[in-house]
């Protein structure tokens, strides 16, 4: 399965960091790559930071227009799925998803336009109360995987990360510049 994220809008100054938040989760939980709108060019700098110690190729794409980039994913076979607290529960609707061979996640900043909840596949609420779209992002992506994503390898990493009990263990292969 592809899953890949497109953000919509930033609300000023707090965004920042919410927004490396949602790109974040959607790297360490197997989307392979973010479009975003209206961002600020450091975050792909940390992104790409994270890349180069932690491995991987998620891939940061700045787009004008969202409306645009839902549509050339449609015309590509994706399923778009709306993230919502409006949406319909994640539990009624994770069995489809897992179904489904391409996704485009969307994750709203300030207030969505209406017709994002006409050209997606599938509004999806995680729980029908106030939350963080960082949480329900994580929460879609686990329960879509199955927890699989925790299991990626991420080549050419310089650190990795060894579970431990306890203290923390981290497999250094090339220390940082």
């Amino acid at each position: 399965m592809v899953i890949e994220v497109v953000r919509i809008g930033q609300r000023l100054v707090r965004d920042d960091r919410v927004t490396t938040h949602v790109a974040l989760v959607s790297r360490a939980f197997g989307a392979e790559r973010i479009f975003m709108t209206e961002i600020n060019p450091e975050i792909k700098d940390t992104l790409e930071k994270i890349n180069k110690t932690w491995g991987g190729n998620f891939a940061i794409e700045f787009i004008d227009k969202w409306k645009s980039i839902v549509k050339k994913k449609k015309e590509e076979n994706f399923r778009v799925v709306h993230l919502s607290m409006y949406g319909e529960n994640i539990n009624d609707v994770q069995e489809k998803l897992r179904k489904e061979e391409n996704l485009l996640v969307v994750v709203g900043a300030e207030k969505v336009p209406r017709e994002i909840y006409e050209l997606a596949d599938y509004n999806v609420g995680v729980g029908s109360q106030p939350h963080s779209e960082i949480s329900a992002l994580a929460i879609l992506l686990d329960r879509i995987q199955k927890g699989e994503q925790f299991e990626k390898v991420f080549p050419d990493a310089k650190r990795k990360i060894i579970p431990t009990k306890k203290g923390k263990n981290v497999q250094v292969k090339e220390r940082r510049d």
